[in-house]
């Protein structure tokens, strides 16, 4: 079932460009400052290692002020049920990998932010909704576009691309945090430490039309925003893994039989040496590995990254949102678990990758570069 939508034109004002402006169902005011905020939760260690979960979405007023609970009579219970019964379970199994409860507790988390933030978008009234909407529709399309601004802003690979990574013993200035940021997304948000600890972001968004299927336009974090850091010594510490409470690996099915629930891919090149792996988007490079989890389908499995399920297209490897997950299979040689698709553990890219640079991944041996990817737990 298609999430519901609205009949705003996307072209027209954004949010707070007019601060004396009234909220209407094509307008988001007063709230019409957006925050997609997210966590790094590591002690407690709470989602995959390689990235943040889910805070929420707030419609912060453009002035640095905010409003909460607003419709007590839309604080809607059973989320993950609402949501379902929508047409939305995929969201829930994304929520229930990337918006976890540091306590456990995801749904009364998910509940939170509904009740507090959600209620108060004014394109989300229920006199905004198309005729015949179910009940809690609106609460619908706002899980949906939470998950969909989070996956415009992957703020570990963004990190990770500009050499910053989850470190036990380095230790980080503000300056080079936020400039990191701002170099991978083309914005400066604002980011939060919990003591030296980095622990939270905010990405700002202003948007043009509804928030159920709007035109959403990153900015940078206005002046009032402050960062809550030190200024030097942020430690920017590893997950130990897993996530806590809510359904171990995001509800999805058991992996395939000999093949681990989550891992990280490795590229073993035809030397025999083992150059790099795969990033969280599917491609081949020499950073940080990625976290891939499995689910079992038919006689092999579906992967899935922060990014979203793994697909082959075209013959090239991605993982994102939109895709329909592939089914892969597992094959031992010389004591390695291999990847295969389609029976073949071949797979090739133009280049070796180096630094920063990322390669795209290939079925088969098309390309100068060849290799096997080994399951690496």
């Amino acid at each position: 079932m298609p999430r519901i939508a609205s009949s705003c034109s996307t072209t027209g004002s954004a949010s707070c460009s007019n601060s004396s402006a009234a909220g209407t169902c094509c307008l988001e005011a007063p709230g019409g400052l957006l925050l997609q905020t997210q966590f790094w939760d590591a002690n407690p260690s709470t989602g995959p290692t390689d990235s943040w979960t889910v805070h929420g979405l707030w419609p912060d007023n453009c002035d640095g002020t905010f409003e909460s609970n607003c419709d007590s009579s839309r604080a809607y219970t059973n989320l993950a049920s609402l949501l379902s019964a929508q047409g939305a379970s995929s969201t829930v199994s994304f929520m229930q990998t990337f918006w976890k409860d540091i306590n456990g507790d995801d749904e009364s988390f998910w509940e939170h932010e509904w009740s507090k933030h959600g209620t108060c978008l004014s394109t989300l009234k229920t006199s905004c909704l198309p005729s015949g909407s179910p009940r809690g529709a609106e609460a619908v399309a706002y899980f949906q576009t939470v998950v969909k601004l989070f996956q415009t802003v992957p703020t570990y690979d963004f990190l990770s691309s500009q050499g910053i990574t989850p470190s036990s013993s380095k230790t980080f200035t503000l300056s080079q945090i936020t400039s990191a940021l701002k170099s991978a997304s083309g914005f400066t948000p604002t980011v939060n430490c919990d003591g030296p600890n980095l622990n939270e972001v905010w990405w700002y968004f202003h948007v043009k039309g509804s928030v159920i299927d709007g035109s959403f336009v990153p900015i940078n974090a206005p002046s009032f925003a402050s960062n809550d850091c030190p200024s030097s010594g942020i430690k920017y510490l590893p997950k130990s893994g897993g996530g806590s409470g809510g359904g171990g690996g995001g509800g999805t099915t058991p992996p395939a039989s000999g093949v681990p629930a989550s891992f990280t891919v490795q590229a073993l090149r035809s030397s025999g040496s083992t150059t790099g792996g795969l990033l969280s988007g599917g491609t081949w490079s020499t950073q940080t590995l990625a976290t891939y989890k499995t689910a079992a389908s038919g006689s092999g499995f579906t992967l899935t990254t922060s990014k979203g399920p793994c697909a082959v297209s075209s013959s090239t490897l991605t993982c994102a949102s939109g895709n329909s997950a592939s089914v892969f299979t597992a094959v031992s040689s010389g004591g390695k678990t291999l990847l295969a698709f389609n029976g073949s553990t071949t797979f090739s890219s133009d280049a070796v990758p180096s630094g920063t640079t990322q390669q795209k991944v290939f079925v088969g041996s098309g390309h100068s570069q060849t290799y096997q990817l080994v399951v690496a737990s």
